[in-house]
């Protein structure tokens, strides 16, 4: 049973529950992606290129009377090349997407971190009691002590 406890505490900490729907989006955008290039880019250049379908592009690894010889010639291997073509668009508009998606964070936080100035401190500690006394004071309000001057007054 103390496995399962762990476990539990374990997959409903932030970072895994995070990853989760992380890879879930990314799958989904991944699809997004695909479609992209399969459906709206390469068409027009396969147009460009004199009707050539990017997924046809092969090169057989068999003669072309190996080839025929064959009971079912779909079957002969062959190194499909425009797939790769296909499949490495993906990857690039992926990558190109998330060097983006970075890009915009890493502003964002350095926006943040402008806005967030240091706070200049308005109490400081007393030596001889302890107690909470303004920076600017020359004297403790509770035991009166004479303070060191301050670089404030």
């Amino acid at each position: 049973m103390k496995i399962i406890k762990e476990f539990k505490e374990f997959a409903m900490k932030g970072n895994v529950i995070d990853l989760a729907v992380g890879v879930i989006i990314g799958g989904a955008f991944g699809k997004i992606v695909t479609s992209l290039v399969n459906d709206i880019i390469m068409p027009p250049i396969g147009w460009i290129l004199g009707g050539v379908d990017f997924k046809d592009l092969k090169i057989p690894l068999y003669s072309k009377e190996e080839i025929a010889g064959l009971t079912d010639p779909t079957t002969a291997p062959y190194i499909a090349y425009g797939q790769f073509i296909n499949v490495m668009l993906d990857f690039l508009i992926v990558a190109f997407c998330i060097f983006l998606l970075v890009k915009v964070i890493n502003v964002l936080r350095r926006n943040e971190k402008k806005e967030a100035a240091p706070i200049e401190a308005t109490e400081k500690d007393c030596p001889y009691c302890l107690s909470k006394v303004p920076v600017k004071a020359s004297r403790c309000k509770h035991c009166t002590s004479q303070l060191e001057a301050s670089a404030h007054g």
